[in-house]
């Protein structure tokens, strides 16, 4: 069971630190909205294994409001009518340019976004989406540990 960190990244490469939250930041600003970027992010972070982005994105999504059902369907979101056809799209975009050495992000993972973003939001998701992954490998990486502790109070 993992509870330290492999070592201070963040006080080691503070710079890097620093451009990287300036990029989620930027993200952050988008016009996708924060539950769809929550969910991306919770995604890429179930296919990538990282414990530490899981716990962090999947508490944010119930601090906002997200039901838990959605939460834990996310994983089967193909097999279950919880998730619109935007968020859909995004998530199978998401998971496209996640796996790409097994994807390749075909024309046919790209195509339906038109249907749901503007070529701005394309480029916003995914930014947020590579932005995830980078965030996910630090994680895995570095072996970042999740503390326990209790959900917060829904507001």
């Amino acid at each position: 069971m993992n509870t330290t960190a492999r070592l201070p990244h963040r006080e080691l490469a503070p710079e890097a630190l620093r451009a990287m939250v300036a990029v989620s930041a930027a993200v952050g600003k988008s016009t996708l909205g924060k539950p769809l970027l929550d969910l991306v992010y919770l995604r890429v972070s179930q296919v990538n294994g990282c414990a530490y982005c899981l716990d962090l994105h999947a508490r944010d999504l119930l601090a906002d409001g997200e039901t838990f059902q959605r939460i834990n369907s996310l994983l089967t979101w193909r097999e279950v009518a919880f998730f619109t056809a935007r968020e859909r799209a995004a998530l199978n975009w998401a998971e496209s340019l996640t796996l790409l050495t097994q994807t390749q992000a075909p024309d046919a993972d790209y195509e339906p976004l038109a249907a749901h973003f503007s070529e701005r939001e394309v480029a916003e998701l995914t930014f947020a989406i590579a932005q995830m992954n980078a965030w996910n490998r630090l994680g895995v990486g570095m072996k970042l540990p999740v503390q326990a502790a209790p959900l917060k109070a829904q507001a």
